[in-house]
Order: structure tokens, then C-alpha cells, then sequence
């Protein structure tokens, strides 16, 4: 198999360790394990006892009955337990919906820039990949017409990102719905990677899982719940879909394990908690974003609707790649160039970072960026 650089991932496999000040990354600032056991009101007695009697094996191959039934609520559809299989993150839960789905010559449709697997594994795995594209002046929302007029008789899979990575846009239930319609009309599948769920009109979000039968659903603890320690996360399909999606995993990976499981587990059991902290962090650290934002005159965004990851646009007179590697090696702060997701002249700004660490790290951008007008 022939399969491109994943370009994010490889800029942070070989500089995040250098950073002083990281606001590169898209995870809400991740819980401590002391923060992780005090969610249960007993100093974490709750996990120690999940962990201590578990038998360290394989565990459970698809997932816990604890663990799915925990997923289970995340959803308004009833979700039959055995379409709901654990894998390792959302890009375990992606490679293995893909390959599981995606055939040499399918045509498949994705949302374009956004989190490279969902495109290019489809083209490693010898799909004709249209590329849907979302654009900055519209907010970064996609164009239902343009949709209608990639799609074809025989296009087998609709990928997209809700919220997207790395711009932060939100698909509204109204276009989740014209999406179904549109995958609808000629049978398609459609892929939703939900790792970002967005922490402002929760109540208003839906899965894609909630609104088309032949939905391919990712997600896991990584980003929202703020436990990339635990790399476990979930897919959800029809029977056929799950039923392909087994037999992956068992060259794939064959369990999450034991410790994992219960980690997830215990995040989703405590989500509440986790949410009401992570929406503080989320709205109190974009206020702060968008108040430097607003007082630099090369600096611009739409604003991501609740959502740990954003992009920013850059007004310099030097490539967004050599920039950000100046700023890492002069001043010890960490972005993502644009580049990295085909979107030249910007950034990836993780901006749900602990406090004190954004506000330093935007501080010293804003004198890099100061001395392009000395």
C-alpha cells in the first residue's frame, strides 16, 4: 500500500517534545490522573476497584458491556450493543471503518481540508476520492449543491468531519439531514468522524448515528473527554458494516485491553463532570483567543463553535512552515502550519490548552509576529 504522510501528525511525532509552550494541540487540556479520580467523589475508589479485580488478558474483544453501554447514552437512536465495537482512538476506528467499507475503483466523497485519513486512505485503498470543499468566506460550511454534484450512481461512501479538524466548523442537524438525502439517493454510506463534539448547543447537536440508517460513526475519549492516555475509542455501523469491521480488527488489533476499557468506562460514567469542566475551558480560552485575536492586525479566525480545535489565518510575508518552525526554535511555542492540512497561511491553534500555558504562547507569537513590522 502506497499511503501519503499523515503532515500533522508528522510535524507533532517530531516537535512537540521541544515545546515550552504547546498551543499546537486539539485535545481539551488533558486530565491529570488526579483530576480523573476525583470525578467519582471518593478519591477515586470507583476506578481503583474497576481495575483492581479485572484479569489482565485480553478482556473484552469488542468492547466491555460496561464500556457500550455507556456509548449507548451517547446517542438519541437505540443502538443495538453489537454494532458498537471498541477500537484504538478514532483513528483506529476510522482505518478500521475504512477498510472495512472502501473497495479498489469505489468512488468516495470528502469533506476537504480536514483530518488527512478520511481522504487518504480511501486513495491508498484505490478509491477515486472526490474532494468536498469547505471554504473560509462561507464560514467554513460546505455547499449542499456541490455535494449533489460530486455524488454519483455508484459512490459508496459520504466522509466527513463534525466538527472539523483543524477549522472548527459545526454541521447543523438541517445539513446532517440533506447529507443523509443526498448519501440516501444512491445508497451510500456516510463516515462521520465525531471525535469534536461541541461543547456550546450540545442539546442541538446530532450524531449522524441519529439521523441516517446507513451512517459510519467514530468517536472516542481523546479529545472532548480529554483522556488520549486511555487511545480507546468506538465505532458504530449497520450489521453488515460492524459485522466487515470485526473482521479487521482481528488483524488490526484485537482488543483495546483491560486498563483501557476501564478508563474509557470510567470518563464516560463521569462525562457530566468532565463536560462541565471542559465547556469552562473551551468558552473561557477562546474569549482569551479572540481578544488577542482582535488586537492583531495579522492574526484572523472563524471563530469554531465550541469546539477544542481552530485555525488561523496569518498575514506574513514568509511560508506558514518555516514561521512556525522559527517560532518553536526561537521561543519555544508550537503551532500546526496550515500547510500541514493543505490550508497555507494559517495555523492549527490548540487553544484549549491549560491557561497560563495559552496565554504565554500567544504572547510570544504576538512578538514573533510584532517583528514583521519593525
Amino acid at each position: 500500500m502506497d499511503i501519503a504522510t499523515i503532515g500533522v501528525e508528522d510535524w507533532l511525532n517530531v516537535h512537540e517534545r521541544d515545546a515550552v509552550w504547546d498551543i499546537a494541540q486539539s485535545t481539551i487540556a488533558s486530565l491529570t490522573m488526579d483530576e480523573l479520580r476525583s470525578l467519582d467523589g471518593a478519591d477515586g475508589a470507583t476506578l481503583d476497584e474497576m481495575v483492581a479485580h479485572a484479569k489482565m488478558n485480553y478482556g473484552w474483544i469488542e468492547g466491555s458491556p460496561e464500556f457500550k453501554a455507556e456509548v449507548q447514552k451517547l446517542y438519541r437512536r437505540e443502538i443495538d450493543p453489537r454494532h458498537i465495537l471498541q477500537t484504538n482512538g478514532c483513528t483506529g476506528a476510522n482505518l478500521n471503518a475504512l477498510l472495512a467499507v472502501v473497495r479498489p475503483g469505489d468512488h468516495v466523497i470528502a469533506e476537504w481540508p480536514t483530518y488527512a485519513p478520511l481522504y487518504e486512505i480511501p486513495r491508498a485503498l484505490g478509491a477515486q476520492v472526490d474532494l468536498w470543499q469547505i471554504r473560509e468566506e462561507q464560514g467554513w460550511m460546505p455547499d449542499i449543491a456541490e455535494l449533489e454534484g460530486l455524488v454519483r450512481p455508484t459512490t459508496r461512501l459520504i466522509c466527513i468531519n463534525n466538527a472539523s479538524n483543524p477549522v472548527g466548523a459545526v454541521l447543523d442537524a438541517d445539513m446532517l439531514g440533506r447529507i443523509a438525502e443526498v448519501a440516501a439517493s444512491v445508497g451510500a454510506y456516510v463516515l462521520s468522524d465525531e471525535v469534536y463534539l461541541p461543547l456550546e448547543g450540545t442539546d442541538r447537536f446530532l450524531s449522524m448515528a441519529d439521523v441516517y440508517d446507513r451512517a459510519i460513526v467514530t468517536n472516542s475519549v481523546s479529545k472532548t473527554y480529554s483522556l488520549p492516555a486511555a487511545r480507546t475509542g468506538w465505532v458504530i455501523a449497520d450489521e453488515a458494516v460492524s459485522g466487515a469491521i470485526r473482521t479487521m480488527r482481528d488483524y488490526t488489533m484485537i482488543s483495546a485491553g483491560v486498563v483501557n476499557d476501564a478508563l474509557a468506562t470510567y470518563v464516560l460514567a463521569h462525562r457530566e463532570q468532565v463536560l462541565e469542566r471542559n465547556r469552562a475551558i473551551v468558552l473561557g480560552n477562546r474569549a482569551i483567543a479572540q481578544e488577542w485575536i482582535d488586537a492583531q492586525p495579522r492574526v484572523s479566525w472563524v471563530a469554531p463553535r465550541g469546539v477544542s480545535t481552530s485555525y488561523i489565518r496569518l498575514d506574513i510575508p514568509e511560508d506558514d512552515e518555516s514561521f512556525c518552525l522559527r517560532l518553536l526554535e526561537e521561543r519555544g511555542v508550537l503551532l500546526v502550519p496550515g500547510s500541514r492540512f493543505e490550508l497555507p497561511c494559517g495555523a492549527r491553534l490548540g487553544y484549549c490548552a491549560q491557561r497560563e500555558v495559552l496565554r504565554r504562547g500567544l504572547e510570544l507569537l504576538g512578538e514573533a509576529l510584532s517583528e514583521f513590522d519593525r
